[in-house]
């Protein structure tokens, strides 16, 4: 089960990255500037943000199986659609019709997390399915640049999707849900009411979905904009980010398994699932810090090395933050307590990114870097006091 969720992942940031990757070409193409690019990542996650919102609820209300096929679907005839692109208009409208389809897929993993995996095993289980995020940031560049410099960039969007619509099969045939859940034994979930009100109203999602406000830009930044800094800054051309641009994400990666397995070691050795992830969250997001050295370093081999320090930083933390729903509220309503969180995420991505877009046409990815080094600091703070609220029975709801 978990194997498909890590399919379906490494897919979406395949279709994801496919326009990064080819986005050198593309731009030049059609005359888009770095301000307009960010618009149209603007775009994106503007419909990743509503979307979160309404995916969560959607499959927890609809049911995995069909709630997760549905986003799937959506994602990959969008990413079809891209070889459509005519002008900067386009490509945003398409870039929102996969942000809508595309957001689905955390809350749906995290439910299926949710109901296959005890509370010691969902910290890396939750990491085996984002690697697939990591695996498909690392296969896209050559992949993605294969295809485009034998083809063209449309044949690149037009390939990525129909994968996505193979995968329907074996997601249809063979899922279905375990007749029990696995007992969550945290006293954070215990004989209480679940409505989405009820979840609404918790402290513990505000406090998470501000923390996800800072944190997944981050990660949003590496994914759209890194080959824009190869190409524009370390003066890579198509064939060159195919070659070096996936290496980040193989650290990415070694960091959902890093950040899961401190965390299965920790709670088995300690039996206090909170703090724990606490201990692994704050590590994880100093670790990000690498970017600024980064946009420092005087060669483009020592700048790729920081990054992927960072990325690894990233996914570390996030293996954990996907399993933080399933330790506090009961399955039933995980993909909509993650859902929601996400609107956060999303919301900090459209901000950021057009931030971004304005800050390289007017100076340069310098002063980016530097933000995105700090922004993790701010995520922790909020975090911890979002955990060290919930040490208390209840505090969730409260």
């Amino acid at each position: 089960m978990i194997a498909l969720v890590f399919l379906a992942t490494l897919i979406n940031y395949l279709d994801r990255q496919t326009l990064s990757v080819v986005a050198p070409v593309l731009l030049d193409e059609l005359q888009i500037s770095s301000t307009a690019y960010g618009r149209i990542v603007f775009a994106f996650m503007l419909a990743y943000t509503i979307m979160n919102g309404v995916s969560g609820p959607l499959i927890d209300r609809v049911g995995t199986r069909l709630g997760y096929a549905l986003c799937m679907f959506v994602w990959s005839l969008a990413t079809m659609l891209h070889a459509r692109v005519r002008s900067a208009w386009d490509l945003g409208l398409f870039r929102f019709l996969l942000g809508t389809g595309e957001a689905g897929n955390w809350p749906a993993g995290v439910r299926v997390v949710a109901e296959w995996f005890s509370p010691q095993e969902r910290g890396l289980a939750s990491g085996i399915f984002n690697s697939g995020s990591s695996v498909g940031a690392i296969v896209a560049p050559p992949l993605i640049a294969a295809i485009a410099l034998r083809f063209d960039w449309r044949a690149a969007f037009l390939i990525t999707g129909a994968i996505g619509l193979l995968w329907l099969v074996p997601w249809w045939l063979f899922y279905r849900p375990p007749q029990e859940g696995i007992p969550n034994p945290t006293s954070l979930s215990k004989s209480r009411s679940y409505g989405i009100k009820k979840v609404l109203t918790s402290p513990f999602l505000v406090w998470f979905t501000t923390a996800k406000v800072f944190l997944d830009p981050v990660w949003y930044f590496y994914i759209f904009w890194f080959p824009q800094y190869l190409h524009r800054e370390r003066n890579f051309d198509l064939a060159d980010i195919g070659t070096y641009a996936w290496i980040p994400f193989a650290a990415a990666g070694f960091g959902n398994l890093l950040g899961g397995g401190l965390a299965a070691y920790g709670i088995r050795k300690s039996g206090n699932v909170l703090r724990v992830r606490s201990a692994v969250i704050l590590f994880s997001c100093f670790l990000m810090v690498s970017a600024i050295p980064a946009v420092q370093a005087t060669t483009a081999g020592a700048a790729i090395v920081w990054v992927s320090l960072a990325a690894m930083g990233y996914t570390a933390c996030s293996a954990n933050l996907l399993a933080l729903p399933a330790d506090v509220f009961p399955r039933e309503v995980v993909a909509s307590v993650y859902g929601l969180a996400s609107v956060g995420s999303g919301f900090g991505g459209m901000v950021f990114s057009l931030l971004t877009g304005w800050a390289v046409d007017r100076y340069s990815f310098g002063p980016v870097f530097f933000l995105y080094g700090l922004l993790p600091l701010a995520s922790a703070l909020i975090l911890a006091r979002a955990l060290r609220g919930l040490r208390a029975p209840g505090a969730a709801f409260c």
